[in-house]
């Protein structure tokens, strides 16, 4: 089930960087519904998934029943469904739908545990696409995922927990006397509204006796009408951290990190953490066990890609600046959902090899203080369906043989609902026949790189679907660390290869005659060394830009608000990465515009579109771009990007057109 990001975020494709965040705005609940692509266009899914159901059986055209049958997959998926967005995914393929529904499709098998289906699907699309390398990591994951299902059961033993729901039931969280708190969409949530994305209330937090199985809301200050979830407690269960999405009817709804203190028997009213920023998504907070380290995730731009997870200290002030954990644990996936046990941190990913969707790692604190390299939990707590949530329970009576019981939550096919929660028990391995003494680890890092250029629907066109990437060879490549440079060139398959030094930043640039140069970092601060993996093998993309001269570029997530046309915080990351892009190609000149919707008289357009394009410009120059390489222009509603009739356009054609891009001049 998908849910804002107070609760669970949905995984990142390859290539599209989805955030799939319900950034949701209010009225997206209460217009009324035509028919099933307007209930989809606002994220009503489980509306639009019924009405489009019905819509397919009217359809006579296989085209027709094609867009159909895939925004019924897309709907199921956005309700965290797989297995009910998979067949619609093959319908619309099968109905000339394209390489969108046979992309869903592998992925829907992968998360079914499908493997060897997924493998041959996702062969067919890397063809399909012309690049059997951009679907290489999902192949081999495939293959690992199926060899840990083919293996004896593990140590753990899973069952689900009997308060589960017919509704999401997630996030477990250990509370005083014996109580766990987790996020549900119960129909007791509070308020009456029915949230239209999932079909369901929105979220609130509940609070479960573990020894009768009764559920009840947690305190009433706080759960609200809107979505709260993921809570996390201090030791003495006197301090409440947990997730909360807001924001005013003209805005997107962001999700902010909150704190309570108990007072009496109830809860203060609920602040933000003074470091959170406007425009970031903040879930998922853990404490550590004396409350002084508080970890949590979030999508910054500054953090190594999707959603990463962060930490921040307790001080005598407060909490100090959020510090970006390192690349033993963050990759250019998502990382959400961590949890700390004395010096392990269990966490989610759906980047690291894993069975498909999230699965559960963790990693520990070495000597040294860095962190060992992560380990998969394997089946039974992994599949091939979202799993995350996981924390240890150390007040539980434990039966004879059991080292470790605890909660985490999966939306695997066989729950009782969408999301549930299921106990878990350790219990101590059979012993392993004796080995000879291994010899001494030689601990080594290796990085592997690709090039890559983008493959686009319309060849030379740069404002055309992208299809995913393809070697690029012939790349330069240079590695700069420290006072040292190591420098490659590229083969046929884009790729460069060299050992890592310890505690060391690499910056990595590549460029080719004809592309945009481009760069990557990469940081071994922090990697421990771990005896079972002496050798540990990283990897990092670099995707050059093709110059297109005079073709537009949309930037993506620049966004103004209403009437205004000054940079928004959540836009400046955007344009600080167009503002390096400029100082690592100092030969080019661009174009920087702006364009409207439709909506609204000419003269008016032309006005605030030249002003956003204009503060876009004074924004690069202030970072060091010189105004020799810069232009504005404000095209109002003349060039729009999806030429509709205006009183017929949907709102994801008015946001298509209302845009900032740049062009390249010379």
């Amino acid at each position: 089930m998908q849910k804002i990001y107070a609760v669970k975020f949905k995984k990142m494709k390859p290539f599209f960087l989805l955030t799939a965040i319900a950034l949701l705005a209010s009225c997206t609940y209460t217009q009324k519904v035509k028919d099933g692509n307007f209930a989809f266009e606002r994220k009503q899914y489980a509306v639009a998934a019924a009405l489009l159901q019905k819509e397919f059986k009217k359809e006579k055209s296989s085209i027709a029943k094609g867009q159909r049958a895939f925004l019924i997959g897309e709907s199921y998926r956005m309700m965290n469904n797989p297995t009910s967005a998979s067949p619609w995914y093959k319908i619309a393929y099968d109905n000339n739908y394209g390489v969108d529904a046979l992309r869903e499709y592998a992925f829907s098998l992968k998360a079914a545990g499908e493997y060897d289906e997924a493998m041959t699907t996702f062969k067919e699309l890397g063809i399909e696409i012309g690049s059997p390398y951009e679907y290489r990591r999902e192949i081999a994951a495939c293959k690992i995922a199926q060899g840990w299902v083919d293996e004896k059961p593990g140590e753990y033993t899973v069952r689900p927990v009997d308060f589960n729901s017919r509704n999401a039931d997630y996030a477990p969280a250990l509370y005083e006397n014996g109580q766990l708190v987790f996020t549900s969409d119960r129909n007791a949530a509070a308020g009456e509204a029915t949230y239209h994305w999932t079909g369901n209330d929105f979220s609130d937090l509940f609070v479960a006796d573990l020894n009768t199985d009764i559920v009840d809301p947690f305190d009433n200050s706080i759960n609200t009408p809107g979505n709260e979830g993921t809570a996390a407690f201090n030791g003495d269960f006197t301090e409440m951290y947990f997730t909360r999405c807001f924001g005013d009817k003209k805005e997107d709804y962001y999700c902010s990190l909150m704190y309570s203190q108990r007072s009496g028997g109830g809860w203060s009213v609920p602040v933000a953490l003074p470091f959170v920023e406007n425009g970031v998504n903040y879930g998922h907070p853990a404490l550590s066990a004396g409350g002084q380290t508080l970890y949590f995730s979030c999508n910054s731009k500054n953090g190594w890609g999707g959603y990463d997870i962060w930490y921040c200290q307790r001080t005598a002030e407060g909490w100090g600046d959020p510090k970006l954990m390192g690349r033993t644990i963050n990759t250019t996936g998502n990382e959400k959902f961590p949890s700390i046990d004395g010096d392990t941190l269990y966490f989610s990913s759906d980047w690291h090899p894993g069975m498909g969707g999230l699965d559960i790692f963790k990693t520990w604190r070495l000597p040294d203080g860095a962190w060992a390299p992560v380990k998969n939990l394997k089946p039974p707590v992994n599949s091939g369906s979202d799993d995350f949530g996981f924390v240890v329970n150390y007040g539980a009576k434990k039966p004879a043989g059991v080292l470790q019981t605890g909660y985490f939550t999966s939306n695997r096919p066989n729950g009782i609902g969408n999301d549930d929660i299921y106990r878990f028990e350790k219990r101590l391995p059979p012993p392993k026949p004796p080995k000879p003494e291994p010899p001494l680890a030689a601990y080594k890092m290796i990085l592997d790189g690709y090039v890559l250029e983008k493959i686009f629907s319309q060849e030379g066109d740069p404002g055309s679907k992208l299809l995913g990437r393809k070697p690029l060879p012939g790349s330069e490549v240079k590695v700069y660390f420290g006072k040292k440079t190591k420098t490659f060139t590229v083969g046929d398959d884009g790729f460069f290869t060299f050992e890592l030094e310890e505690n060391s930043v690499y910056n990595i640039q590549a460029a080719k005659e004809g592309f945009l140069k481009g760069e990557t970092s990469f940081s071994t601060v922090g990697i421990g060394k771990d005896p079972d993996n002496p050798v540990q093998t990283f990897e990092v993309e670099i995707v050059l830009d093709k110059i297109y001269l005079n073709k537009e570029i949309v930037l993506e997530d620049i966004y103004y608000d209403f009437d205004k046309w000054d940079i928004r915080a959540d836009a400046q990351p955007t344009l600080d990465q167009l503002a390096r892009n400029l100082e690592l190609n100092p030969g080019i000149r661009i174009q920087l515009a702006s364009h409207t919707d439709c909506r609204g008289n000419d003269g008016y357009n032309e006005d605030l579109s030249q002003k956003r394009a204009q503060s876009a410009v004074d924004y690069l120059i202030l970072k060091g771009v010189s105004v020799d390489r810069l232009i504005a222009k404000g095209y109002g509603e003349r060039v729009p990007k999806v030429d509709c009739v205006c009183s017929h356009c949907t709102e994801d054609e008015h946001q298509l057109n209302r845009r900032t891009t740049f062009t390249i001049l010379e």
